[in-house]
């Protein structure tokens, strides 16, 4: 594991405990979250997040996440843009959130935490 990675990823852990990461399939990097408390309006009140890290990280950006795949919105309904997908070399399925970036990545600020709070600050906008 790269320097900076092992570095963001104690930060990680500092803020989100139990995070963790092991290789992945072609050179990535799979985080997984668990225990991530969710805001109102969602079916349970807590998930585990996953994402992949890119083998050009952290020049190449984080891009979408997945969850348990039993998560729904408070009301029983799916979420918008996401679906079963499963992640290359996990055997359970999970929820795919098809959520993207709304600013510009910059590896020289950006971190896995950093994501993170992208993340949860996603989750918050249930629809």
């Amino acid at each position: 594991m790269s320097g900076p990675v092992s570095m963001q990823l104690d930060k990680l852990r500092e803020r989100f405990g139990g995070a963790d990461v092991r290789p992945a399939v072609s050179g990535t990097m799979l985080v997984t979250v668990p225990n991530v408390r969710l805001p109102d309006g969602w079916s349970k009140r807590w998930t585990t997040i996953r994402f992949i890290i890119p083998s050009g990280y952290p020049y190449a950006h984080l891009d979408c996440f997945w969850a348990d795949a039993d998560l729904r919105l408070a009301n029983g309904g799916q979420p918008q843009n996401t679906g079963i997908n499963p992640i290359l070399g996990v055997a359970d399925p999970m929820l795919w959130f098809s959520w993207h970036l709304t600013a510009p990545w910059d590896p020289n600020r950006d971190t896995l935490t950093t994501w993170m709070n992208v993340v949860i600050n996603r989750l918050k906008e249930v629809r």
